[in-house]
């Protein structure tokens, strides 16, 4: 089992930012690759980021590309998702995610946090 406790999430003003953290523990070991999901009100939970455990390749939705950063931290076993510019369509929970492959599918997770909320006001 692995178990993931996300945090940093908050409200802030349109164009602020935000650095979600995940620490994860258990299994580890048996991480391939971790994730960023988010889920807004009314919405199905969306694919925003993802990055190979031991080496940092990594993937993101073109909602964010280029302008979230994903990193890991091995010796931590935490990821992170830097948030600058943010927008009001970045509003939703964002939920930390371990699983066997590097993919943008919900699926191929395995392990989810209990999410973070973000709130971008205008």
């Amino acid at each position: 089992q692995v178990q993931l406790v996300e945090s940093g999430g908050g409200l802030v003003q349109a164009g602020g930012s935000l650095r979600l953290s995940c620490a994860a523990s258990g299994r580890t070991s048996s991480i391939y690759a971790m994730g960023w999901f988010r889920q807004a009100p009314g919405k199905e939970r969306e694919f925003v980021a993802t990055i190979r455990w031991s080496h940092p390749i990594s993937m993101y939705a073109d909602s964010v590309k280029g302008r979230f950063t994903i990193s890991v931290d091995n010796a931590k076993n935490a990821i992170y998702l830097e948030m600058p510019s943010l927008k009001s369509e970045d509003t939703a929970v964002y939920y930390c995610a371990a699983g066997g492959g590097l993919s943008s599918r919900t699926g191929s997770y395995d392990y989810w946090g209990q999410g973070t909320q973000v709130t971008v006001s205008s």
